[in-house]
């Protein structure tokens, strides 16, 4: 059995908040095969355990095949807990041990809550909380349960990385100057129109008693100079702001991608590639927030304190039901936390499951035209569409809820307000200006104590996104290393020692204990059966993947202590799966190299027999190569990228199946190419004249073999 879906971070309880007994919390799953992981989680936090996913990973590995039964059972044990695992009909549902595991659609693990007269509550780490019935439950439930209690030697371990946002998106120098200055033009234009509500009082009860027109064109100048004034500084303000928040969404932005691209391959293999993208957007939703909610929700609460003051010095009944309208909101609110938590949070897994989902299809259309699928296709876009956007609209309704609860509770205060100050002017404790000041004053407060608690809400929201970032920004990215890269007179060589891989600890082995050694300027190829292991050895080879146990070393350092950004400087390679990017050849040949000459891009294209076939393009080498290489034959693709490897002169060259896509007149252009370059050159192939084009041949399927090449 083996797990599957998507997406991780660690949520709140999705469950009421006076429940009446404790419940396990949400984890949902970040890698693609990780819900067995995020059960764990989810069941050890319910018992004690502070443990997040990323916590799990470190402990215990992840894989991109999944997680089976029991090697979840020998992570739980490691975790102090008895197991049980069991086969279970849906009428032994409600007498199990709860929280427990159940197998799910053959591929899948869920955590099930609760059974009651409602259905059976599951905890999905790819769909999130559900109550579905027991029918449907049914179809999906596999009869295979894994329960788990707290063994005797059982105790409550800690283990959760905390996030801070420095963290997550790196130093912004010169921001405290502009939310200082931010805050203070927000003060200004909030003290101004805490003196608004003064002119209603003085026109009524001076101007209006006396029938004094100068006094009220005087009191109308000053209140107009006030608006006017308060209207440039909110133009003043809302042009900070908008600089301050480009600039924090540009800087925040650059600084996470260029994290992302220190992380190890595994990482981008183990996620889908809508939910990496769509954690980026967290981004600008955090941006917005400080910038907007954090200096509005300090202000609120500065101007809603003097404005209690002033509706102290007018009257302290009144404003004791001003307080406990605005208390009565504050409780409304959170008791919709929860629920309106677990409502962001699933729009933003089904909105990134719907971006997977398209851009999949978008690259896959060839495939998908070939075989006539694009009706399911668009049905499946479709589900997905119509899940997110249900989700979008549960979101609305908790908002319109909060404004339609914020009408209604503040609506009945102003009616009390109303005609309760009616009696206390009726009975002479007021003056008619002193209650539509007083009115004016106490709808200041509730806007302002509304606003406090709405964009406190939002701020709360806030740990959603930075969890959502977390996955990326707390990833260990790739070793830089200690050495330094040395100026070798001759190409270094290859050694691989005792090298052994497998893709975590319930994984099996992909090979073990291969020892072999590729000679300075040597060019060596690499044989065997499909699926012993000679793409993932080119990796390792590379420096995409770190092995299980053993080392690779060149020119007698281990890369890793080297470090895989000076290593890569040493190398090129053309794998099986490489791609071109947007632009012109001449800018794939290139690739990013800023100070390249048409001469060497020229050169490089001639070794990779490319060069006429670009001469006869109406553009030239400023022809576009479409996306990713969609314009070009699968040929010209591929010698393009093999251009670019040796555009590169590197010391150690690596071909994964670099001609396979080429007829045998230009397969052989390019062996004889590879042989005369002077490097190190490692070639991993099936054709034979390929493999007759080496020095020597590695044959990972005969071991033995492997063994006797130590050099």
């Amino acid at each position: 059995m083996r797990t599957g879906r998507s997406r991780s971070v660690k949520a709140n309880s999705m469950w009421p908040l006076f429940s009446g007994r404790r419940r396990p919390e949400l984890v949902l799953q970040s890698e693609a095969a990780e819900c067995g992981l995020a059960c764990l989680a989810m069941i050890a936090g319910y018992h004690g355990h502070e443990l997040d996913l990323n916590a799990l990973r470190r402990r215990f590995g992840s894989s991109l095949k999944g997680a089976s039964l029991a090697q979840l059972i020998a992570t739980a044990r490691n975790l102090g807990f008895d197991t049980r695992a069991l086969r279970a009909e849906m009428e032994y549902l409600s007498r199990l041990d709860m929280p427990c595991i159940l197998h799910w659609d053959l591929n899948h693990f869920v955590v099930l809550e609760r059974v009651d007269g409602n259905g059976v509550h599951i905890l999905d780490p790819a769909h999130g909380a559900r109550m579905i019935s027991l029918a449907e439950a049914g179809r999906h439930f596999t009869g295979v349960v894994l329960e788990l209690s707290r063994s005797a030697s059982f105790e409550p371990i800690r283990d959760v990385e905390q996030v801070r946002l420095r963290t997550l998106t790196g130093r912004v120098r010169g921001l405290g100057k502009v939310f200082s200055q931010v805050l203070c033009f927000a003060l200004a234009i909030e003290t101004l129109g805490l003196l608004l509500p003064f002119q209603l009082q003085w026109v009524v009860d001076k101007v209006l008693v006396s029938a004094d027109g100068n006094l009220l064109l005087i009191i109308g100048l000053a209140f107009a100079v006030i608006v006017l004034a308060q209207a440039g500084l909110m133009f003043v303000r809302g042009w900070v702001i908008s600089w301050a928040g480009a600039t924090l969404s540009a800087k925040w932005t650059t600084n996470l991608f260029s994290h992302s691209m220190r992380l190890p391959l595994e990482f981008f293999e183990k996620r889908h590639i809508g939910d990496v993208v769509s954690r980026f957007s967290s981004l600008n939703q955090i941006q917005q927030t400080l910038t907007g909610s954090f200096v509005e929700t300090l202000l609120d609460g500065i101007v809603g304190l003097l404005a209690l003051v002033a509706l102290m010095m007018y009257s302290a009944s009144l404003t004791c039901i001003v307080l406990a309208g605005a208390g009565l909101y504050g409780v409304l609110r959170m008791l919709m936390y929860r629920r309106l938590w677990r409502a962001n949070e699933e729009q933003l897994v089904y909105g990134a499951r719907q971006q997977s989902e398209l851009m999949e299809s978008i690259r896959g259309v060839q495939a998908i035209k070939l075989a006539n699928r694009q009706a399911s296709r668009v049905v499946r876009l479709t589900n997905l569409t119509q899940e997110s956007v249900l989700r979008s609209m549960q979101s609305q309704r908790i908002g319109l809820a909060f404004t339609a609860i914020n009408q209604g509770v503040f609506g009945i205060q102003r009616v009390a307000l109303i005609t309760i100050g009616a009696r206390m002017v009726i009975g002479g404790e007021l003056t008619a200006g002193m209650l539509i000041a007083f009115l004016a004053f106490a709808d200041q407060l509730t806007q302002k104590v509304g606003s406090v608690i709405d964009k406190s809400i939002d701020l709360g929201m806030l740990r959603l996104h930075k969890q959502r970032i977390a996955d990326i920004a707390l990833a260990l990215p790739e070793r830089e290393g200690e050495g330094s890269v040395h100026a070798w007179e001759a190409e270094p060589g290859v050694v691989v020692r005792n090298l052994s891989f497998r893709y975590s600890d319930n994984d099996p082995w992909v090979f073990r204990n291969l020892d072999f050694s590729v000679r300075p300027g040597e060019s060596v190829a690499i044989t065997g059966p499909s699926g012993c292991g000679k793409s993932t050895l080119a990796k390792i080879i590379l420096g995409l993947l770190k092995p299980t146990q053993g080392s690779v070393e060149i020119g007698g350092i281990d890369i890793e202590r080297l470090g895989m950004e000076r290593y890569r400087e040493l190398i090129a390679a053309v794998m099986q799966d490489d791609q071109l990017f947007g632009g012109s050849i001449a800018e794939n040949i290139a690739f990013g190299d800023t100070g390249a000459s048409m001469e060497r891009i020229i050169e490089a294209a001639m070794i990779a027999s490319i060069h006429d076939e670009i001469m006869a393009m109406p553009m030239g080498y400023e022809s576009l190569v479409g996306d990713m290489g969609s314009s070009l034959s699968g040929g010209q693709k591929q010698r393009v990228i093999f251009a670019r490897a040796v555009y590169r002169q590197p010391r150690i060259l690596l071909l994964d199946e670099a001609t396979s896509h080429l007829d045998v007149a230009r397969e052989g252009c390019i062996n004889d190419a590879v042989s005369r370059i002077k490097a190190t050159r490692i070639i991993i192939a099936h054709r034979k004249e390929t493999i007759n084009s080496a020095d020597r041949v590695i044959d990972m399927g005969d071991l033995s073999l492997v063994a006797s090449q130590v050099a």
